[in-house]
Order: structure tokens, then C-alpha cells, then sequence
């Protein structure tokens, strides 16, 4: 199985400890937490996750924003984006993937599935992901 570093980022304490107990099922994911945009931001840059997992909604700086200035810097702009939110209707969605997203995960989330679906948006991150954000295929770290 592929090794993937995971950056996960969530404002509400709670639904990190429970998204970080659930990624740790997946022996093959490493995950470090941040509880805000601007923490994402300085961890990303110098940790350089292959997959950033974010609520979609925070105070300060909201998913979408971050996965802005995310682009904006050479060091982050071609690692994928995955939103976590209860904003899951078509049209959503749809949304969240036309700004660069490589998926959407809802919430609330089945736990002992989440690193699946994490998975599969990955898998499906080439298509998923818009021209404009410069997302290229996932290359996953060999264990």
C-alpha cells in the first residue's frame, strides 16, 4: 500500500482527534494536524504533505482561501486538496472541485472509512483537480 503524509486542518478540537484516530487505522498515512489556515500554511510549506486534508469552513481563513494562497506559493501549489464539509450538495461540490479541490469528503464522515475515501480522492485527483491549479498526478511515497 502507498505512504502518504497527510496535513489535516480543522478548527474544532473534537473532530481533529477524531479524524486523526481514524487516519491512524491507515498504517500507510502519517498525519500531522493544524487547527487554523494560517498554521496550514507555514506547516505545508516546510513539511510538504502530499495531500492536505481542511475543513472547508474555519474562522480566519475559510478552505477555499487557503487552498488559494496555497497555489500561490511554489513550494505548496501542486499538493492536493481535499474539503471536508457538511456543504455536500451537487452544486457544492461542484463548487469546491471547480476552485482546484481534488475531492470532497462530507460530513459527518464514517470513521472507520475515512482514509478510504481519502484514498479515492487521490486516486481520482488528475481528473478531479481544475486546469487553472497547476494539480499534477499524486506520486505517492514508497514504503
Amino acid at each position: 500500500m502507498n505512504a502518504y503524509r497527510v496535513l489535516h486542518v480543522e478548527d474544532e478540537p473534537d473532530i481533529r482527534e477524531v479524524v486523526k484516530m481514524s487516519l491512524a487505522l491507515d498504517a500507510g498515512l502519517t498525519v500531522v494536524s493544524c487547527s487554523s489556515g494560517p498554521d496550514a500554511l507555514a506547516v505545508a510549506a516546510d513539511w510538504r504533505p502530499d495531500v492536505i486534508l481542511t475543513d472547508a469552513v474555519m474562522p480566519v481563513m475559510d478552505g477555499p482561501e487557503l487552498l488559494a494562497h496555497l497555489r500561490e506559493n511554489s513550494r505548496t501549489a501542486r499538493i492536493p486538496v481535499v474539503f471536508m464539509t457538511a456543504r455536500a450538495q451537487p452544486n457544492e461540490v461542484e463548487h469546491f472541485l471547480s476552485l482546484g479541490a481534488a475531492g470532497v469528503i462530507a460530513k459527518p464522515f464514517d470513521p472507520l472509512t475515512l482514509a478510504a475515501s481519502l484514498r479515492a480522492c487521490l486516486l481520482r485527483a488528475p481528473r478531479a483537480a481544475s486546469a487553472a491549479s497547476g494539480v499534477q498526478a499524486l506520486s505517492p511515497r514508497q514504503s
